[in-house]
């Protein structure tokens, strides 16, 4: 391989910033793997936003790149995958590509395809186009690239601030977490936090049903685990939250200690799992790390904690949530998914375009 931007290249990155900015140019924020792709006549390689390669957890897109991208180019997106009725954006099957066996990833290929969002253009031939502004790079990426699929997509973007604050309501209905804003002058800088990102936030109370024990230290809490009753009234796991200085972990470690019980009692036992209940274990199954140790400790479901999220991946928090407070005043019992705001359904092949 052989191009003016050679691998490995760190992507540019966004600070989270609350309101979209004026003047600028918009995009809608998507949620997958961010991708760096070179390709070199049909050499193709796939660098992560760590710069480690997922080339070969992606056959179909190396293929389309081959297809669908000019011949000699280094281009920034993000490679997502589809709900299997197409409305939406599946990051749980997108985990599941991280898959040590070839013979697993090449079924998965054509069970679950991925494709790949493109965004910015850092080569094209012998042109390094990285410290050109950006609006230029997006003209030339727009000329360069098709962009209509089947496995490459050129995002959507706009200078029209009304049409981003649009996109921001109705592309949440479709997976999307957000929106992007560039500006025009802006050159391309790796692992620099120089865009905007405006993200969901919304807070929801949830039940305190267990926590892992930090990895560094044995007398601290790593994370608090959190449920949701669902229609049946079974609590299932839907996510985590572990933003606490040190001390504040030491100090939770021993507050919690009169609400450690048998795990034989608890809502998450392994029969639970067994039976269909999303449990802590089952929930944070690690496709980057599978010696990752899922065990937890079980708590009477007694406490209430309101949580700061962006969105729902179907029933759980997408990210790691961040702790607001403790709510006294709510019941477990009132700490249901009816509280969550549901974003209007929106066609994914429609913010696709």
């Amino acid at each position: 391989m052989d191009l003016p931007v050679m691998p490995p290249v760190a992507p540019m990155l966004a600070k989270s910033v609350d309101q979209i900015p004026p003047d600028q140019l918009y995009e809608p924020k998507w949620d997958g793997f961010r991708s760096i792709v070179f390709r070199d006549g049909d050499e193709v390689e796939i660098g992560s936003r760590n710069t480690k390669p997922m080339t070969r957890y992606f056959p179909e897109v190396v293929e389309a790149v081959r297809r669908e991208l000019p011949e000699r180019c280094v281009v920034d997106g993000e490679i997502v995958v589809a709900t299997q009725d197409g409305t939406g954006l599946d990051f749980e099957a997108l985990l599941q590509r991280i898959h040590p066996a070839q013979s697993r990833v090449r079924l998965l290929a054509e069970q679950t395809p991925a494709v790949l969002v493109v965004f910015d253009l850092l080569a094209l031939g012998d042109e390094d186009l990285t410290t050109r502004p950006f609006a230029e790079r997006r003209a030339a990426l727009e000329s360069a690239v098709p962009g209509g699929g089947p496995g490459v997509y050129l995002t959507q973007a706009t200078t029209d601030l009304a049409e981003a604050q649009q996109w921001f309501s109705l592309f949440e209905g479709a997976g999307l977490d957000g929106v992007v804003a560039k500006r025009p002058d802006l050159p391309y800088q790796p692992d620099k936090r120089v865009m905007a990102k405006i993200k969901h936030e919304r807070t929801a109370d949830c039940v305190l049903a267990g926590y892992r024990v930090h990895k560094a230290a044995d007398d601290a809490v790593g994370s608090l685990l959190l449920g949701l009753y669902d229609d049946e009234g079974t609590l299932a796991s839907v996510g985590v939250t572990s933003s606490f200085p040190m001390a504040r972990r030491r100090e939770l470690y021993a507050e919690l200690e009169e609400l450690v019980t048998d795990a034989a009692d608890h809502p998450w036992t392994a029969h639970a799992q067994a039976a269909g209940t999303r449990t802590p274990t089952e929930a944070a199954g690690s496709r980057w790390n599978s010696g990752k140790d899922l065990s937890f400790v079980p708590l009477r479901p007694e406490r209430v904690v309101e949580v700061r999220y962006d969105h729902m991946e179907g029933p759980r928090f997408r990210h790691t949530t961040q702790f607001v407070r403790w709510r006294p005043d709510r019941e477990p019992e009132s700490c249901t998914y009816a509280q969550l705001e549901v974003p209007v359904r929106f066609a994914l092949a429609d913010v696709l375009g």
